[in-house]
C-alpha cells in the first residue's frame, strides 16, 4: 500500500472529501448524517474553514481523500473558545493509525488557532473511537441517552472534551 499523507485541505480536494464523507455517512454507524450535504454546501463548508484558519485535514493516498479530521467554532461568542471535532476514515484505512495521526495535527493546529477546549460526541457502541478518543486526552463528560435514531433504533452520544 501506497503512504497515506496528511496536509491541511485545500479547495481541490473538496470532491474527494465529498465522496469520502458520503461513504462514511452511508454506513449510518458514525457520523452524524446519513449522507454527505450537496456538494456546494460541502465546498462552502471547506472555503469557511480555509478563509477562517480553522484546522480541517485530509489523508491523502495517491491524491485521493481517505480520512478528514475537523474542528471548526460552536457558534455563539461566549463558546468561541471552544472547538467541535469531526472526522472520519474510510472503512480500509481504519486500524493503521491514520485516525491518530489525523487528530494529533488537528489538536495541535486547535492550540495554534487559539481554541482552549475541544470536544465531540461519538455513539457510545464506537468503542475504537471511544479509545482513541480517550488516547489523546478527551475525557467523559456526560452522555445523551437516546440521541440518535438510525432506522428506528435508538442510541446514546458520548460527549468527550478535552482541554488544550
Amino acid at each position: 500500500m501506497n503512504t497515506v499523507e496528511i496536509v491541511p485541505i485545500r479547495e481541490e480536494h473538496a470532491e474527494g472529501f465529498h465522496r469520502a464523507l458520503d461513504t462514511v455517512a452511508r454506513e449510518r454507524r458514525y457520523l452524524s448524517f446519513l449522507e454527505a450535504p450537496p456538494a456546494e454546501a460541502t465546498r462552502a463548508f471547506i472555503r469557511d474553514n480555509i478563509d477562517h484558519g480553522f484546522p480541517q485535514f485530509v489523508a491523502l493516498r495517491d491524491n485521493e481523500v481517505v480520512g478528514w479530521c475537523d474542528v471548526r467554532p460552536k457558534a455563539r461568542p461566549i463558546h468561541a473558545h471552544v472547538g467541535i471535532l469531526g472526522m472520519g476514515l474510510l472503512l480500509a484505512f481504519r486500524g493503521q493509525g491514520l485516525g491518530l495521526r489525523l487528530i494529533q495535527q488537528a489538536l495541535a493546529a486547535s492550540r495554534q488557532f487559539g481554541f482552549h477546549r475541544v470536544e465531540l460526541t461519538v455513539r457510545v457502541e464506537n468503542a475504537n473511537a471511544v479509545a482513541l478518543y480517550r488516547k489523546v486526552g478527551f475525557e467523559f463528560e456526560g452522555r445523551l441517552r437516546d440521541d440518535v435514531c438510525v432506522d428506528g433504533v435508538y442510541g446514546d452520544l458520548l460527549v468527550m472534551g478535552v482541554l488544550l
